[in-house]
């Protein structure tokens, strides 16, 4: 089977946790904040920037007025030294070679702005496998809506399959009528269970076989 196969980027790409931890504490300290810790930023992590900053002003208690240069400092720091930890997960650029390979077309969906994403990417040399991304800015809408994927299958001319971590990238998967495959190695907040998909895996050698499948 050939066709599309579109991914998120942070927690299922990429393990960015600690340089978006890092950014975070930085613009704290600017504020002088108190550092929080790397699993409470990843429970921040997926609905994009903006829920971010938010789910770190609230933590801190941080007042409304100075949440703005909070994100633009965030954004500052993280685009400053953006893959100093990120790592890809391990097996990805096998995997990513053999789907391409097999003639599927790769593209990602991703709530982080657009730029960031295609910066990781360049940086870590993943870009190459990617005929399309599309993130934040890329559309007005962003994850849960169903427009930015569909956007994305759309510029790869082909029907295919959503990978991602999280219960964003379910919802946003089952809004768009695509079937989601749900990598467990990521940021989701909710047992496997708790989240619709057609199949899950934890590494990412067993993807190939699991697009081979026929659907359930």
């Amino acid at each position: 089977m050939s066709g599309a196969v579109v991914f998120d980027l942070d927690g299922t790409l990429v393990h960015s946790a600690p340089d978006i931890h890092a950014a975070v504490n930085r613009a704290l300290a600017e504020q002088g904040q108190e550092p929080l810790s790397l699993g409470a930023v990843t429970g921040f992590i997926g609905d994009g920037v903006p829920a971010l900053i938010a789910g770190v002003a609230d933590d801190r208690g941080i007042a409304p007025e100075r949440r703005e240069t909070l994100m633009a400092r965030y954004l500052f720091h993280y685009n400053a030294d953006s893959v100093a930890l990120t790592r890809p997960f391990p097996g990805l650029e096998r995997t990513l070679s053999t789907l391409i390979g097999s003639g599927h077309r790769l593209g990602v969906c991703t709530n982080k702005p657009e730029g960031s994403a295609r910066d990781i990417l360049r940086l870590l040399g993943l870009d190459r496998y990617f005929e399309v991304v599309v993130g934040a800015g890329s559309l007005p809408q962003r994850k849960p809506h169903p427009a930015p994927l569909l956007h994305c299958f759309e510029r790869l001319d082909a029907q295919g399959v959503y990978v991602g971590d999280s219960e964003v990238d379910g919802e946003c998967a089952a809004r768009a009528g695509v079937p989601f495959l749900l990598f467990t190695g990521g940021y989701r907040k909710r047992r496997v269970a708790e989240i619709p998909h057609r199949e899950a895996f934890g590494r990412f050698a067993d993807l190939p076989g699991l697009m081979a499948a026929p659907a359930a």
